[in-house]
């Protein structure tokens, strides 16, 4: 305001901003979920696993069949999508699923088997545009009784060389699903990429290659073959007992 007592113009700009400042909402607050973020990861054989979910409290909620409705899809956590990852292709209780990201889901059933979804969308909000065109595929589980688990709790249980099962555990029920990776022949594989860099060049590593394939029975042809590559390079006891043992 000037000594004449008239607003100038720019403060006639910033009264008339200042509504606008006001109610502005701002940055949000950072605060604690009620449900926290988890993720929980796996390798199976040169395979990597990831379950990405939040983590629902009983609270003393009745969970099963009330805060989790009967045969209704349900997200299999909190908040957005559960996910699960796969670096490779692998198999879920039989079926084959294809490297990727999918949305977890379960459909709980009273008194009988679950049934759990991997869908190909994994962006949406929980399950509440889940549309059953997008399955990956549904299979069936059996649900168990379990200790009492007051947050949802997502684990690898029994890894072995080429399998695992994964468990969703909440409440007093768990839930098991096995997931399989063809470890022979993603190893084969993986080693053949692997010996077009600088491997290629090594004895020790051709022979390492054959040796292996040879010992687990996947492709003894290829195998016969590194190892005529690792004896072309340096003939030696290792190499041709790799080769007899072919």
């Amino acid at each position: 305001m000037s000594r004449s007592g008239r607003i100038r113009p720019f403060g006639i700009l910033i009264l008339a901003l200042f509504p606008l400042v006001l109610f502005a909402q701002g940055p949000p607050l950072e605060l604690p979920d009620a449900s926290p973020h988890a993720a929980v990861t796996q390798s199976v054989g040169l395979t990597e696993v990831t379950i990405d979910y939040h983590r629902p409290a009983v609270n003393g909620r009745p969970v099963w069949g009330t805060l989790v409705p009967w045969d209704q899809v349900w997200r299999a956590g909190a908040n957005e999508n559960t996910t699960i990852s796969f670096s490779t292709p692998v198999s879920v209780e039989g079926r084959p699923v294809a490297a990727g990201t999918y949305g977890l889901h379960l459909i709980p059933s009273e008194g009988g088997d679950w049934t759990l979804v991997l869908s190909n969308q994994s962006r949406a909000w929980g399950s509440f545009a889940y549309n059953q065109a997008e399955d990956a595929i549904r299979v069936s589980v059996k649900p168990e009784a379990a200790p009492h688990r007051e947050r949802l709790l997502y684990l690898f249980e029994e890894p072995k060389g080429g399998s695992v099962t994964a468990s969703l555990n909440w409440d007093k029920v768990r839930v098991p699903f096995d997931i399989e990776v063809d470890l022979p022949s993603l190893v084969t594989s993986d080693l053949e990429d692997q010996l077009t860099g600088l491997p290629q060049f090594f004895w020790q590593r051709w022979n390492q290659a054959a040796a292996w394939v040879a010992q687990n029975g996947t492709d003894l042809d290829r195998a016969m073959t590194w190892a005529d590559r690792s004896i072309a390079i340096n003939e030696n006891f290792q190499n041709l007992r790799t080769k007899a043992l072919i």
